[in-house]
């Protein structure tokens, strides 16, 4: 990296930080922390558990905004006091001092981008764990396969963010890949980066599946909900749920069709149905199905308000832009595109091995961009 392009970098940087404004006021920040301690040390703060709760998330999630902000001010300064020193010192390109400079631009620059891309995060649910259901479309054994090597990529990707995934419920294709599987991947705004996933996504390929090795164009859906805090409190009337029990499919260990611990849950008002299968007992899985329908009428009546508000407003949505999020081309030549934000890489393999992140900051920036913020 030659000086003018650290120069370039460095005031990037500085920029960033100007322009993230009250993101990056650790006064404002403390302030907000010091209203949120005050009620925190009322008497009875904890009668009401719910808003307890929330407002302690609250306040941690102040505390470790922060302290990002200050690492991120006093990197940023730090690294222009340095870039000085050497500049005075007569440092150059390929010295070892300059490469150890290099390296800590780069670490800076990353942690400032994400700590930028974060403060997008800023919606009701975005901190929460994650529920996707990825279904494969028509076309049968490919995009069985298909919403697989799906499940794969999002697994990858929360394993590389440190994320723990739980898989509640899967039903195994015919011949090869998944009919549908629900999982859980919980972890530091895994909702909030999750959240650009859904919607449906679209494979071109080779079928390995046809000996005549023909080209096939998959489909698979994938829906992602938040899911809600145990203590959030939803109420379902028990006549409003119907539940049925079976035998569990699929890989779960010793309990696997032997007995009848396998729950689904249809909310009859609605028509919403969700399944587990993957916990020890059938008292566990009605537990967990539970949350998740919970989750999903939280969901639906949010989009339900969304969609009121935007027939008043008067906003007309393109069904075909809605349905079709992403393309992932592996022949006759390898390119994954996002639609929404234009973002495209010719590296589709990595992309299938986890390396969602640049793609997911690029949706997240589409979205403040279509806030017009």
């Amino acid at each position: 990296m030659q000086a003018y392009e650290i120069e370039q970098q460095l005031a990037s940087i500085k920029e960033t930080l100007i322009a993230m404004g009250g993101i990056f006021d650790v006064e404002s920040l403390n302030t907000q922390l010091m209203e949120l301690e005050a009620q925190m040390s009322r008497e009875g703060f904890w009668d009401d558990q719910q808003a307890a709760t929330r407002i302690s998330q609250q306040a941690s999630d102040l505390k470790a905004r922060i302290e990002e902000a200050r690492q991120a001010e006093q990197s940023a300064e730090d690294l222009a006091n340095l870039w000085e020193l050497l500049r005075g010192e007569q440092i150059v390109e390929g010295q070892p001092e300059w490469e150890e400079f290099e390296s800590e631009l780069s670490r800076a620059a990353s942690a400032i981008e994400r700590l930028e891309i974060e403060s997008l995060l800023d919606g009701e649910h975005d901190s929460q764990a994650a529920l996707v259901t990825i279904h494969a479309g028509a076309g049968g054994v490919d995009s069985c396969d298909w919403a697989e090597m799906l499940y794969r990529m999002y697994a990858m990707w929360g394993q590389s963010q440190g994320y723990k995934l739980a898989v509640t419920d899967e039903r195994r294709g015919d011949v090869a890949g998944v009919q549908t599987v629900t999982f859980r991947l919980a972890g530091r705004f895994a909702y909030g980066y999750l959240k650009v996933e859904s919607g449906v996504h679209r494979l071109v390929r080779i079928s390995p599946f046809d000996k005549n090795k023909k080209r096939h164009t998959s489909f698979a859906a994938v829906d992602v909900i938040p899911e809600l805090p145990e203590n959030f409190d939803v109420e379902i009337s028990e006549d409003e749920i119907r539940m049925d029990v079976y035998r569990a499919s699929g890989a779960g260990g010793q309990h696997v069709n032997k007995t009848s611990s396998a729950v689904r849950l249809t909310h009859i008002p609605t028509g919403i149905i969700v399944t587990c299968q993957n916990e020890r007992s059938q008292l566990q899985n009605r537990e967990v199905a539970l949350r998740q329908l919970k989750s999903r009428l939280v969901s639906l009546m949010e989009q339900e308000h969304k969609e009121r508000i935007e027939d008043l407003r008067g906003v007309q949505s393109e069904i075909a832009w809605g349905s079709q999020i992403r393309n992932y081309f592996l022949h006759p030549y390898q390119l994954v595109k996002d639609l929404r934000s234009g973002y495209e890489t010719a590296n589709a393999q990595r992309v299938l091995d986890g390396e969602l992140t640049p793609i997911m900051w690029s949706c997240l920036r589409h979205l403040r961009q279509q806030r017009g913020e």
